[in-house]
């Protein structure tokens, strides 16, 4: 074996290829085959692909399954702390032990292909979960749909959380061009579920194009809240029945609610293969666990975290905080990649900001400096007359919650967020 520990595998991978991200199919499928495996599963599959949202439909989709009892493995990315969370099994993440065996097989039948750290992962949780003998996959792509390794696989439902604007380096910088990326996972005469109620056009016409059986969220199937505010209830209407009476998700945010229904939709597309009743669905949507989406972490004061790093799910996450005021104020750690639009987010936040800390994230090869962070913040606040606003800057996010957590009241509350390497670094501290 080329490496005997998990860390050493992950670092080399890193390098192997010189472009961090390198999208296509071809490396990946030509060395899936060379280690004797096919394209698709022996169960159903499910395939989810968007913007934002496709961690939290992949997490409810696991928790129903399961519910219902069935044998349910998962593959999502990035990690928070342990790469060993993009692979579930059974519920479980997978062990360093077969992740360490898996890779020396793909290392074993890679020959000279160039793989990148991502394609490494994507091949390791279809050899793992094709050996786990589950009754149902779920794959979440990583960037795209198109060219993104994880659509190697042939999906038996295909799903499409909300579309918006981000990676635009690799995907464009407009929603009908990133809709064609990720309709690229959509299967000919195959069902298809969107959980976007304003679609991008083209979407919906490579969909077509593909005779496809598309569920669009608005007009295919619905969302509608208990009449009686006292009960926190809901409903869904989709061509497979109506469920009433449906528990909120345990997901904070109401428009959970949306991505819920998606996956439930999803399921309901495969009655001819799961059996998964209403009881497992309600089961299942209170059992959800997803870290880092509007996750409180602490209580006096209240801090949440939040990977929210693109305008659609911080105007998401804005939304939520005003539908939970706080007697006292809240103060906003920030720390984000270079390659977002972090004007825009900064905006977005300024109704629920009573005071900034800005952090750098100098350990990830996009992430801003302090100093960089910092002048964003500044710009936006006196662009848009918040000069007066309290602006505090650290090195580290671990730096900005020390200063912040000694400024706070016990009624404040403090929310950090803007990228995965953010709420990863919020999460060790308050762990």
């Amino acid at each position: 074996m080329r490496f005997h520990s998990l860390d050493a595998w992950l670092n080399w991978q890193s390098s192997l290829n010189p472009a961090e991200i390198d999208l296509g199919l071809e490396r990946t499928t030509d060395v899936l085959l060379r280690m004797g495996l096919t394209q698709q599963f022996d169960c159903p599959l499910i395939m989810v692909a968007g913007t934002n949202g496709k961690g939290s439909v992949v997490a409810m989709l696991e928790a129903m399954a399961s519910a219902a009892g069935y044998s349910v493995c998962s593959y999502t990315s990035p990690h928070i702390l342990r790469y060993n969370e993009r692979l579930r099994i059974r519920g479980e993440e997978i062990d360093d032990t077969r992740l360490c065996e898996s890779f020396e097989r793909i290392d074993q039948a890679r020959g000279e292909a160039a793989l990148t750290y991502f394609e490494f992962g994507t091949l390791a949780a279809i050899d793992c979960f094709k050996r786990a003998q589950p009754e149902l996959v779920i794959m979440e792509v990583g960037l795209g749909g198109r060219l993104d390794a994880v659509n190697i696989m042939q999906p038996d439902v295909s799903v499409i959380t909300p579309v918006a604007i981000d990676h635009t380096d690799w995907l464009g910088d407009n929603r009908e061009t990133i809709a064609v990326e990720k309709a690229g996972i959509l299967r000919d005469h195959k069902p298809a579920i969107c959980g976007d109620a304003e679609p991008p056009v083209s979407l919906l016409e490579i969909a077509e194009q593909k005779s496809v059986e598309l569920f669009q969220l608005g007009s295919h199937f619905s969302v509608e809240q208990h009449p009686d505010e006292q009960q926190e209830c809901w409903q869904l209407h989709s061509p497979f029945g109506s469920l009433q009476n449906l528990p909120e998700p345990s997901l904070i945010g109401d428009f959970q609610k949306g991505n819920a229904a998606t996956a439930i939709v999803a399921l309901q597309a495969l009655t001819t293969k799961l059996a998964i009743s209403a009881d497992h669905i309600r089961q299942g949507l209170t059992a959800i666990r997803l870290n880092g989406r509007f996750e409180i972490v602490k209580q006096q004061p209240q801090v949440i975290v939040d990977v929210a790093h693109n305008p659609h799910a911080v105007t998401a996450l804005v939304a939520q905080l005003q539908t939970q005021p706080v007697a006292g104020k809240t103060h906003l750690v920030i720390a984000m990649l270079a390659d977002k639009p972090v004007s825009e987010v900064v905006e977005i936040l300024l109704p629920v900001a009573d005071g900034w800390t800005t952090a750098g994230l100098e350990e990830a090869s996009r992430g801003l400096s302090c100093g960089e962070m910092e002048a964003i913040v500044k710009g936006v606040l006196l662009a848009h007359n918040g000069a007066g606003v309290k602006l505090c800057a650290a090195v580290t996010v671990e730096a900005a919650i020390d200063a912040v957590m000694s400024a706070a009241q016990a009624n404040d509350r403090i929310v950090i967020l803007g990228s995965f390497y953010t709420v990863a670094a919020a999460t060790r501290y308050f762990s």
